[in-house]
């Protein structure tokens, strides 16, 4: 039995997430698919992680098992040609038995992508939260540098997050500029359900002097008359790499 890691680009708008759900198209649905017309048989692959309706992926990392003996060069070009434009199996990997795309993961890197002109870009509106109005990004990267290391996340979860537990590692976050956009760039262990983008939405509110720097301790120490910022939106969000 082999064990094949798949790294999976694809741009996330017209998809219901990652994850196959009844009567909607996802992306594992449609690379499950591909993958299904080149092996002759249903093919379920396991990811790293789950990425929800409109957020997009530089490399989703994957992995399935199969007896198949095609070469790994198949699982690329044979499968891209059964896929729509915007989804890819970028490279094709064989691992050992006991891997696993979620549970052997070291780490991941998401990209949060701020448009901040003042007038909208169509060349960025799928890829870009466009937020209008000054931004203050050293105040942003201020915040930022609180938020990293081993924390307990609570107040940067959505509702429905089922994990077993809210700490996380975050090694690193970095904002950068370049004209008109805002690159937010998280690094860590693992996110619970769109915690990068309720940071993103904090950090935000940070930058338009909306939130004071004390609020992203007291929020860490779960202050119950506090509450985060609000989700900023999915289509600004992209899996960058997964680590193993």
């Amino acid at each position: 039995m082999r064990t094949i890691l798949l790294n999976v680009e694809y741009d996330g708008t017209a998809y219901a997430g990652w994850q196959v759900q009844p009567d909607h198209l996802t992306v594992q649905g449609v690379v499950e698919s591909a993958l299904t017309q080149i092996l002759g048989y249903e093919v379920r692959i396991h990811s790293s992680s789950r990425t929800d309706a409109g957020v997009h992926a530089r490399d989703m990392a994957v992995h399935f098992r199969t007896e198949s003996t095609i070469p790994l060069t198949a699982f690329c070009a044979g499968a891209n040609a059964f896929l729509p434009d915007d989804v890819v199996i970028r490279q094709a990997r064989e691992m050992p038995e006991d891997f696993h795309a979620r549970f052997s993961s070291k780490g991941k890197w998401y990209r949060y992508t701020i448009y901040n002109g003042d007038v909208r870009s169509p060349l960025s509106c799928r890829t870009a939260w466009h937020l209008r109005g000054t931004l203050d990004v050293e105040l942003m990267r201020e915040a930022a540098r609180l938020l990293v290391g081993e924390h307990d996340f609570q107040a940067f979860r959505t509702t429905g997050c089922n994990a077993k537990t809210t700490v996380r590692e975050i090694f690193q976050i970095e904002v950068n500029t370049n004209q008109e956009f805002i690159y937010l760039d998280f690094k860590g262990s693992g996110f619970l359900r769109n915690m990068v983008r309720i940071l993103v939405g904090t950090l935000a509110e940070v930058g338009q002097g909306k939130r004071p720097l004390s609020d992203l301790g007291k929020l860490l120490q779960g202050e119950e008359d506090l509450s985060s910022g609000a989700t900023a939106p999915a289509h600004g969000l992209c899996l960058q790499k997964v680590w193993y």
